[in-house]
Parts: structure tokens; C-alpha cells; sequence
């Protein structure tokens, strides 16, 4: 295959720079890596061999300026790898990890280059430089120091030897727990066992079934967390057991998919890279480029927070024992697969309020068009036009264009919206296109989610998990939409990855906001909007179970810092009984309450940018419950509002440091109050 050949090496002359799928075969994308490998490769030894002295314009800007093709083809490789990955995809994936592993390490352990950005980081504040090229600078050097630049020889061959093998290893977890989630759908045979699912959620498992070859049986695929939103619907014990069963073994079963000797191997590796790069743990290392600055200050945050949470979930648990002993003929103990469905009758009786009839209106489209994008352009002005004209990555990804209110392009928006077996579980934001006026181009970002697709001339309609989860997803796309940077290092969603969730999760203040609620929320037959003395009681129970949902947030949070607290030669042992350890360590061994992802499926940390990371979340609902306090005294839904969160937080990208754009937009720093009364963990 000759370059020529390869629409991948070539610029897309489609709008905005999206890639050519229509073009793009498995077979271009290994041949496009390699000389996309030797063109940054090139490219930075240009730098390096410049005998005159360092300047930004021959260092910085001009590693700014490379590795143009590489990024094109990564984005658009690594897009498809996470939604569609086939058996092909997956081949190339595998043989690609080391390789990018590798080539990362060229760049970024490239001695003459570190040596040339080290001159420049020492003269700073005698360089005339703008805030944004400052920064640069700062970040290029403090990046290069912790990823190891300044080891000797042999320690950065032992570094590179270790990026490479545990690049391998996540794709290979990533790989086993998509089969295994696969392989462990379960299949009912009688739809009675199903009872309590609405008719479109039946449907749905119909479909998977027959998409699989199995006619006249039902199947229920399992979401990336532990347990399935079903659970508060069915009425059938033994149903609620099996999901749930199935939901906790997965890549935990001693089969070719087992994930425990991967993510072992996973910490001991990070835990001797951690150690040859100068720190305690991997929690250590990578805390401290992150805005808590060290494993501690996390830890302790953790503690405090566990604390009320797990006495919550006991207060919220015993409720639910007395539901079982009260009205059920034969009662038994309350475990995990049943806390959903008796959450959902003590919601009822407390509140008024049936979750499951509430999907009638939420029909997906009304609620991306009349509430996802609605918000959007009530704020900030914004409009969305469908482009059915551009093909994208697989045909379920619609692709919308943004306009600005005067006209001028944002970029484009391309939304996944559903399940299928080659895509990993979960839901996440993804540049498809990077922002960044040095390239001159504009951004393209996609959502995926995993929502179950109805049978054909059915509605989708959606719980108020998957609602929350597009608003919160739209908020990642907002963030990479309106970025507006010089240096493609700033683009969109690249910051401090604890800094990251909060815009995200600011945007789902708009879910029950009255003039978004009342513009989506109508029943998908009659038209009629969602009574207001549900969406009273609604916004009555927002602290409702909040001990279980922090709970099971916490551990997952607590098990990724134990895992990753593990110093080097360290054996963790075996995996169950390290997790029964951890938890119970911090008040969080709780068995009807269990971690939101346990190990052996816990792609965020294993597989995904989130190790020793998990905490983010929560780190981040500071500020966004702080910033959420700033919206409702301000006016709340209005353009300024808006315009000011946009200017000062999504518009910066990671050209600034973040707390110092929080406190632009806010005028101090955030305090933790508003998130512990969201939480219900006052006093």
C-alpha cells in the first residue's frame, strides 16, 4: 500500500477535517501509525539538531507544530477502537499498544529535546512571552520531568520496557472484560421472568436476543458498573440474582477473559515505575501533576466523606429490611440485587414517585433537541444543525454542526447514542478533531453511551440515570467544543484530569431546571409535560439513597488508591481478599452496598486515563456543587451566566491553570458545603 493510497496520511476534505471513514479500511491504519511514527520522529529531531540557541519559536512552538499526522490518525483509530471494536480492530489494537508505548517514550525521554526545554524553563521570566505561552512552557517541562527526561540511560530503557508492557496489559484488560461482559449476557427464556420491564425495555431484550441468534428469548446485556438499572423493576428475585451474578463475576472467572493476574501485573508495574521515577507509589507519581498534589490529601478526603456516607447506606438499608419484613410473605435478608428494587417502593411511598413510569417522558430525541441542546443554546447561544450528509465511524453516530449565535462555526458534535457488542461499556466524550488555532483547525467531538435500542418503530425512552448521563456527557462536549487555544497542548478536555468531570458535571444542573424540564419532559404519546408536583418531589428527593450512591462511588474510589498505594516489590496477593481488605479498612465493607466496580472490571484505573485517579469525580463535584450555588444565586439559565462560564472555565481549555480559572469565574475557591448538602453527609 502505497501513502498515496492511505486517506488516512492525507488531510480529510470533509468539513471540519473529519476523517474519511467512508474510505478508511483496517488495513490503513497499522501502514498510516508507521509513517506517522517516522514524521514525528523527523519532525523533533528538526528541533534537536538546531545548533543556535533555544528559543519558544524553534523549541516549543515547533514541537507544537509536530506530530500533525499522528494525531489525526490516532484520533481517528482510537475513536473507532473504543466504539466499534471488532475482532480486526481489536488485532490492530493489541499490536499498536507497544508501538505507541514506544514511540511516546521517543519523544518524551528525548534527552537534546528535554535539555532544550529545561534551557528555556530556566530563563522564563527573561522570554517575552504571552500567559498562554508561559504556561506552555511550564507544563512541556514539568510533563517531560515526570514522565522521566531527566533518568539516565539505563533507567529510561527499564522506563520504556515498562510503558510498553502495560500498554499491552490495558489493552488486554480492556479486550478480556469486553468478551467477558459479552459472554455473560444473561438469556431468559420465559418473558414472565422479566416481569416489571416496560414495553420498550422488553423489546430491547428481544432484540439483543435475536441480534445474538437466539429467536423467542430474551437477553440483558451488562452495563460497565455493578448491577444493571433493571434491578428496580423486577419483580422475580431469582432474575435480580442472576444479573446481579453475573454483573460481579465478570473477568473473574478463571476463564481466558480473567482479568486478576492483568491488573496484578498492572500495579506491580506501575508501582516499579513509580519507584524508578523518584516516588513512594503510583498514587504518589501521579498526584502529584494533579491539583490534590499527593495520595494523602486524597486519602483524606475519602476517610471523611466515607465515614457519614456508610452510615447513611446502613440507615438506608435497615429502611429497606423493614420494607422486606413488612410485606413479603416469606422474608429473607436483603441483599445486593434487591436494594434497587425496594429503593424504588420506599421512593414511592416517601415521594409519590415511580421511576420507571417517568421514562414515557423522556424520549431520547425530544431529550437531546428540546433539553440537551435547548439548555445549550439558552446559555450559551449556540444552535445545531444535523449533518446527514457526513458519514461518521458507524452508522448508529449522528453528526451535528454548531453555529454560534452570529453564525460562525464551532465545530461538529457526533453522537453514539447506543449499545452493541463491540462497544466498551460506559459512557465518555472523545475528540474526534482537536481544536487549535496554530493548526487552524476546529473541533470535533463525539459522545457514545450505551442505551438499549428499542425494536424497530419503538421509541427510546430513557431513565433519568441515561438523561443524567447525556447531560453529563454533553457537558465533556461543550468543554472540547469551545475551547478556543493557540497550542493543540491546550485543546479542549486536556487538563488536570481531577479538574476534568467539572464542567460535566455543572451541565447536569440543567436536567430539572423548569425551562428545560418543561421543554423535554412530555409523554412520548400525549404531548402532555411531566406533572409539576412530581417535579417538585423530584427535586424533594435528591438526598433520597445518596448514602448507598456515595458509597458505592467512595469504594471504587478508595479501592483504585489502595491498589495504586502499593509500593514497589509490594505483592498485593490475592485480588478478592485485598479488595475485602481495603474496604474494610475505610467503613466500607459492606456487602449489600458493593463497590460501584470491583478490580477485575474496573476499566476507569485499568484500562482507561483513571489510575489513581478515581477520585476525581468527587474532587471535581466540589467545585461543581460550589459553581451550581453561583448559577441558582445568579439568575441561573441566562446568556450571561453563560457567556461567563464559557469566557473563564470552557473557553481556557487547559491553557491556564485550573483553579485559577475556577476562582476567575467564581471570585474565591470552592467550598465543600454545597457538596455536602447535596450528598446528605452534613453534620
Amino acid at each position: 500500500m502505497t501513502e498515496a493510497s492511505n486517506p488516512l496520511l492525507s488531510p480529510s476534505t470533509l468539513p471540519y477535517g473529519m476523517p474519511e471513514y467512508a474510505s478508511i479500511r483496517p488495513e490503513h491504519y497499522l501502514p498510516a501509525f508507521a509513517a506517522a511514527f517516522d514524521e514525528h520522529l523527523t519532525e523533533v529531531r528538526a528541533i534537536t539538531v538546531v545548533r543556535s540557541m533555544p528559543t519558544f519559536e524553534n523549541t516549543i512552538e515547533a514541537l507544537e507544530r509536530s506530530g500533525e499526522t499522528l494525531d489525526r490518525v490516532a484520533h481517528a483509530f482510537y475513536t473507532v477502537s473504543s466504539a466499534d471494536a471488532t475482532p480486526e480492530i481489536q488485532q490492530i489494537d493489541e499490536q499498536l499498544a507497544p508501538l505507541m508505548a514506544a514511540h511516546d517514550d521517543a519523544i518524551r525521554l528525548d534527552g537534546a529535546l528535554y535539555g532544550r526545554v529545561a534551557q528555556l524553563h530556566s530563563m522564563l521570566d527573561r522570554l517575552d512571552l504571552t500567559d498562554e505561552q508561559r504556561y506552555l512552557v511550564q507544563r512541556h517541562f514539568r510533563e517531560m520531568t515526570h514522565a522521566g527526561a531527566a533518568l539516565d540511560d539505563e533507567s529510561k530503557a527499564r522506563l520504556t520496557a515498562l510503558n510498553q508492557r502495560l500498554s499491552t496489559l490495558s489493552t488486554t484488560f480492556e479486550k478480556n472484560l469486553l468478551s467477558d461482559t459479552n459472554d455473560l449476557a444473561v438469556i431468559f427464556d420465559d418473558a414472565e421472568d422479566l416481569d416489571g420491564l416496560s414495553e420498550g425495555e422488553l423489546s430491547a431484550t428481544a432484540r439483543a436476543a435475536a441480534e445474538r441468534g437466539f429467536q423467542s428469548r430474551w437477553l440483558v446485556s451488562l452495563p460497565l458498573f455493578s448491577g444493571h438499572p433493571y434491578l428496580a423493576s423486577l419483580t422475580a428475585r431469582e432474575s435480580r440474582r442472576r444479573i446481579m451474578q453475573a454483573s460481579l463475576a465478570r473477568a473473574s472467572r478463571g476463564n481466558e477473559n480473567d482479568n486478576r493476574a492483568v491488573l496484578t501485573e498492572i500495579v506491580a508495574l506501575r508501582a516499579e515505575r513509580a519507584a524508578l521515577l523518584g516516588y513512594e507509589s503510583h498514587a504518589a507519581y501521579i498526584t502529584a501533576d494533579e491539583t490534590a498534589g499527593t495520595p494523602e490529601v486524597v486519602e483524606r478526603m475519602l476517610r471523611e466523606l466515607a465515614v457519614p456516607a456508610a452510615r447513611n447506606a446502613q440507615r438506608e438499608g435497615a429502611a429497606l429490611q423493614r420494607i422486606i419484613d413488612e410485606n413479603e410473605a416469606e422474608p429473607f435478608a436483603l441483599e445486593a440485587h434487591d436494594w434497587a428494587f425496594y429503593t424504588e417502593k420506599v421512593r414511592q411511598a416517601r415521594f409519590d414517585i415511580d421511576t420507571a413510569e417517568l421514562r414515557g417522558y423522556f424520549e431520547a430525541e425530544r431529550v437531546l433537541r428540546d433539553g440537551v441542546f435547548f439548555a445549550a443554546t439558552k446559555l450559551y447561544g449556540i444552535t445545531f444543525t444535523e449533518r446527514s450528509d457526513l458519514s461518521s465511524y458507524h452508522p448508529d453516530a449522528r453528526v451535528f454542526e454548531v453555529h454560534d449565535e452570529d453564525g460562525s462555526a464551532v465545530g461538529l458534535y457526533v453522537l453514539d447514542l447506543y449499545t452493541r457488542d463491540t462497544k466498551r461499556g460506559g459512557a465518555w466524550m472523545n475528540p474526534i478533531v482537536s481544536e487549535s488555532a496554530l493548526r487552524g483547525t476546529l473541533p470535533v467531538v463525539a459522545n457514545n453511551l450505551n442505551v438499549s435500542r428499542p425494536a424497530d418503530g419503538m421509541p427510546t425512552l430513557l431513565t433519568l440515570d441515561e438523561v443524567t448521563t447525556l447531560f453529563h456527557e454533553f457537558g465533556h462536549a461543550l468543554h472540547g467544543l469551545f475551547a478556543r487555544v493557540t497550542y493543540p497542548h491546550f485543546s479542549g478536555t486536556n487538563v488536570f484530569r481531577d479538574f476534568v468531570e467539572f464542567p460535566s458535571q455543572v451541565n447536569e444542573m440543567w436536567i430539572l431546571w423548569h425551562e428545560v424540564l418543561s421543554s423535554y419532559a412530555r409523554h412520548h404519546e400525549t404531548g402532555e409535560p411531566l406533572d409539576a408536583g412530581i417535579v417538585e418531589r423530584l427535586r424533594a428527593s435528591e438526598t433520597f439513597d445518596q448514602g448507598h450512591a456515595t458509597s458505592e462511588y467512595l469504594a471504587a474510589a478508595w479501592l483504585d488508591q489502595a491498589w495504586h498505594r502499593v509500593g514497589a516489590g509490594s505483592a498485593a496477593g490475592d485480588v478478592a481478599e485485598f479488595e475485602r481488605a481495603a474496604l474494610a479498612d475505610v467503613g466500607l465493607l459492606n456487602p449489600v452496598v458493593p463497590t460501584r466496580y470491583s478490580s477485575a472490571y474496573f476499566a476507569h484505573v485499568f484500562s482507561g486515563g483513571y489510575s489513581a485517579g478515581y477520585y476525581s469525580y468527587i474532587w471535581s463535584e466540589v467545585l461543581d456543587a460550589d459553581a451550581v450555588e453561583w448559577f441558582r444565586a445568579n439568575g441561573g439559565l441566562t446568556r450571561e451566566n453563560g457567556d461567563r462560564f464559557r469566557s473563564r472555565v470552557l473557553g481556557v481549555g487547559g491553557s491556564k491553570d485550573p483553579l485559577e480559572a475556577y476562582r476567575d469565574f467564581r471570585g474565591r475557591d470552592a467550598e465543600i458545603a454545597p457538596l455536602l448538602k447535596r450528598r446528605g453527609l452534613e453534620g
